[in-house]
C-alpha cells in the first residue's frame, strides 16, 4: 500500500507544478515546426522539382525510406529530449527545493520513492508522447496532404511505429530519472541533459556511421536505440556511411538497461545519502 501511496504522490507533484504543462507546449511547438515545416519544404520540392533544383536542394530520400514516417518520428527522434528533462527534474527539483526531508518522512522506504518515481516518470513519458506523435502527425500528414503526398494514415505500419514511438517516449522518462539520481544538481542536470543529447550524441552518431566497426558500436547510443525501437529517424537522413541498427525491441532493451540501471547506480549511491 505504501507503493500506492507514494505513487499518487509523486504524480501529485508533476501535476500541480506549472512545469509538465511547460514542457508539453514547447514540445507541441518543436516538433509542430520541424514535422510540419520539413514536410511542407519535402512536399514543395517534390512537387517543384526544377524550382528545387535551381535553390540546390536534394529532394532524394535513401532508397526504401518512406517520407510520412519520416515526418511522424520527429516526434521522438528530436523531442525525446522532454520526457528525459521532466524526469530528471523530478528528482532534482526535490534535492533543489529541499523536498526530499519531508518525502522521506512520509515515506522512509527511499528505494519505494525512488520506484514510484520510475514508474511515476514512465507513464508520463508515455504522455508526452502522446502529445509529441498527436502534434507530428497532425502537422506531418497536413503538410503531405497539402501537396497531394500519401499520409500512410491508413497504413497499420504507421500506427504501429506511432505506438512503439511512445513507448521509446516512456523510457526516455525513466532515463532521466537515472540521470537526476546520478546528478543531483538540477543545473549540473539540464547543462548534461542538453549537451549530451544536441551536441555530443548527434556528433557521435554521426562519427560512428563511418567505419562499420564504430557503427556496430554506435547502435547502442541511447539515441540511435530509441530511434531503432521507432523504426524511423530524421538522423537516418544525416548518415553518411554504414547505417547499422538494432531490431526494434533490441532499441527498446538498450533503452530500459539504461534507464535502469542508471537508476540502480544513483539508487545505491547519491540516494542513500544524508539529506541536507
Amino acid at each position: 500500500m505504501n507503493a500506492v501511496h507514494a505513487l499518487g504522490s509523486e504524480f501529485q507533484k508533476v501535476f500541480t507544478t506549472r512545469m509538465w504543462w511547460l514542457i508539453a507546449i514547447l514540445l507541441v511547438a518543436y516538433v509542430a515546426f520541424l514535422a510540419g515545416g520539413f514536410g511542407a519544404f519535402l512536399g514543395w520540392t517534390i512537387e517543384n522539382p526544377d524550382a528545387a533544383a535551381n535553390t540546390g536542394n536534394n529532394t532524394q530520400l535513401p532508397p526504401g525510406m518512406r517520407l510520412a514516417p519520416l515526418l511522424y518520428s520527429f516526434a521522438s527522434s528530436i523531442g525525446y529530449v522532454f520526457p528525459v528533462l521532466l524526469g530528471a527534474l523530478a528528482v532534482t527539483s526535490e534535492f533543489r527545493h529541499k523536498t526530499l526531508t519531508p518525502t522521506f518522512l512520509a515515506e522512509p522506504h527511499r528505494s519505494t520513492v525512488l520506484g514510484a518515481k520510475f514508474v511515476s516518470q514512465l507513464i508520463a513519458g508515455a504522455g508526452l508522447g502522446v502529445i509529441a506523435f498527436a502534434t507530428s502527425v497532425a502537422t506531418g500528414a497536413a503538410a503531405l496532404a497539402a501537396f497531394g503526398l500519401d499520409t500512410e494514415l491508413d497504413v497499420s505500419d504507421t500506427w504501429a511505429l506511432i505506438g512503439r514511438g511512445v513507448l521509446a517516449m516512456a523510457l526516455w522518462g525513466t532515463i532521466g530519472v537515472g540521470l537526476g539520481t546520478l546528478v543531483t544538481n538540477q543545473v549540473a542536470a539540464i547543462v548534461i541533459l542538453i549537451a549530451f543529447t544536441q551536441f555530443v550524441e548527434p556528433i557521435l552518431r554521426l562519427a560512428a556511421s563511418l567505419n562499420e566497426v564504430t557503427a556496430q558500436v554506435g547502435q547502442f547510443l541511447p539515441g540511435a536505440a530509441s530511434d531503432a525501437l521507432v523504426g524511423a529517424s530524421f538522423y537516418s537522413i544525416a548518415a553518411v556511411g554504414s547505417s547499422e541498427s538494432l531490431d526494434w525491441w533490441q532499441g527498446g532493451l538498450v533503452l530500459l538497461a539504461i534507464g535502469v540501471i542508471a537508476t540502480i547506480i544513483g539508487g545505491a549511491t547519491t540516494w542513500r545519502r544524508d539529506v541536507t
